[in-house]
């Protein structure tokens, strides 16, 4: 049975709106290597979507994030990560999982927690670019180029 996931693309906008920075964050996998990544995590039994991104976005980006999530969030898209390889773009080698994927303006202090070893805000375009997207993994580069077309970022 799918696991249900959410997976958040931290973004900065400016007074009008207009994305100005993508916050992605760094990584150790179980392999030992290192890669970018969007917040992302599992939709506990009796949560709530909005619970689940609040827990997710403070458990990494830190308690005083402040995100701010519309009224009635809605998924810029979903993505259904498969453990076998090509079923789709998106891989999860430990199981299946359909995950509900948003854009999130935060506003606070953003500081890694958890396993996450760092933090780094980049324009859009550096995030659109090749070497950004070679060092992330499972397919969150689709999902991160998928983000930044929804908000017209995409160069």
């Amino acid at each position: 049975m799918p696991i249900l996931y959410i997976d958040a693309v931290p973004v900065r906008v400016d007074d009008t709106g207009v994305v100005t920075r993508v916050g992605l964050l760094l990584r150790m996998l179980p392999d030992g290597t290192v890669s970018r990544a969007l917040v992302s995590g599992r939709v506990l039994h009796h949560e709530r979507i909005r619970d689940a991104l609040v827990r997710h976005l403070e458990k990494d980006l830190g308690p005083v994030a402040l995100p701010r999530i519309p009224v009635s969030p809605q998924p810029f898209t979903v993505a259904e990560y498969f453990p076998t390889p090509g079923v789709t773009p998106y891989h999860d080698p430990r199981q299946h999982a359909v995950s509900l994927a948003y854009i999130v303006p935060v506003a606070g202090d953003c500081r890694p927690r958890q396993d996450a070893l760092d933090l780094v805000w980049f324009t859009p375009e550096e995030a659109a670019s090749p070497m950004v997207q070679g060092e992330m993994t499972g397919g969150q580069g689709v999902l991160l180029r998928q983000a930044l077309a929804h908000v017209g970022c995409l160069p």
